[in-house]
Order: structure tokens, then sequence, then C-alpha cells
């Protein structure tokens, strides 16, 4: 089953990684609620003008594609985006709750998602966190059945997505069965309960003031 999906990126540096998604998902592309290549240029709005706006892209997707880029910490949306997509929201009679969140990593220019994974998944856990919002970082290994034990397995880059509420996964991979990561995404959404669910980043919030 298709699910409305948003995509949560570095304009800057990852707005070709958006398109190739979008390109990916075929016929399901009609549920995609982001941004496209074709949608007006909010530069010059206000910050109120552009969160209502990104707020009605949101409201109503079940799954949010996060593209990890190398300098994703320097944009002050991503967390604020990541943020508003894990809160449960109502408008009116309806409700709106917790996005799942895929993690893809975005390729460098000669096709490779090595600058984040090292070779075949080496680089380790906390070598790939430094490159991430904390909201993301505080919702990998948060399982709750196997958190006790996660220290162990800082290398075990399946075992860190099988534990992770926000698993990643490079954009080859993701490129070439969308659905499937974008259905277990949601599948995770619906078990918040077997989380330690981290919404809100304080971390991310003082960040994103000094932008």
């Amino acid at each position: 089953m298709a699910r409305k999906t948003f995509i949560s990126y570095k304009y800057s540096e990852a707005a070709n990684v958006r398109d190739r998604i979008i390109k990916s998902l075929g016929d399901d592309a009609t549920y995609y609620r982001g941004e496209r290549a074709s949608s007006p240029n909010l530069t010059n709005f206000t910050t109120y003008t552009i969160k209502n706006k990104l707020k009605d892209k949101i409201y109503g997707t079940s799954v949010t594609i996060l593209v990890i880029s190398p300098r994703m910490n320097q944009s002050n949306w991503i967390s604020w985006e990541l943020e508003y997509a894990l809160k449960d929201q109502k408008r009116g009679d309806i409700c709106s709750h917790s996005n799942g969140i895929i993690g893809v990593v975005a390729n460098d220019s000669w096709g490779s998602s090595e600058w984040f994974t090292g070779w075949n998944w080496t680089k380790d856990f906390d070598s790939q966190n430094l490159y991430l919002p904390d909201i993301v970082v505080q919702n990998r290994l948060n399982k709750k059945a196997t958190y006790p034990e996660a220290r162990y397995h800082l290398t075990d880059h399946d075992w860190i997505n099988k534990n992770s509420y926000v698993p990643i996964v490079t954009e080859n991979a993701f490129i070439r069965n969308p659905n499937i990561y974008i259905e277990d995404a949601y599948e995770r959404s619906q078990h918040l309960n077997e989380y330690y669910m981290t919404k809100i980043s304080d971390q991310d919030r003082m960040r994103r003031s000094m932008f």
C-alpha cells in the first residue's frame, strides 16, 4: 500500500537526491507531499510563512524520508521538520500521528555513500552520528527490548537498523526498492511503544537558534 511521504533534505546539497528519490517512487510519487523541482521558491518568505507551508505539507503524511548529506546540520529546517513529523497533530476531528522515518545517505559525486558509511558499513555508530541532528541520534538504537545491549553492537549496521526507530540505508539501496523501506518505516511508527522515543531535542533547538 502506498504511503503519503515527505522528504526532508538540505536544498543546497541534496535537491538532486530529492529528485532521484521522487523518480524512484514511480506511480506512488502521486502520494508525495513535499517540494519538487517545480515548487515555488520560498527563500523570500518570512520564517512564519515557511513554517506554515511546511506544516501543511508534512501534516497527513505517514513517512518522512530524511536525506543525510555532509552538511545537513547547517540546515535550519531539517531538525524542525523531523520534530513536527514526530508530533501528534490534530486539525479539526482528524489526528496525524508520528511519522515513520527512514534515513537515506546521499551519494557523493562518484555515486558512493562511503563518506558516511565507510567501506561496507565499517564506519562506527558514533562517527556516523557526527553528521546527524540530535533528534535522529536519539532515535537510533532506542528499541526498549535490546537497549541494554546496544553498546556491544556499535559496528554492526544491520543490528543497529533492526533496533532503531530511524534506520539508515544508502541512496543506492533505497532507490532500488523504495517501497520496502517506506513500508518498514511506517510499520515502526505503528509500534511506538516498543521504542524510547525522542520527539523534541533541546540540542537541535539550540543549534537552530545559532543560524
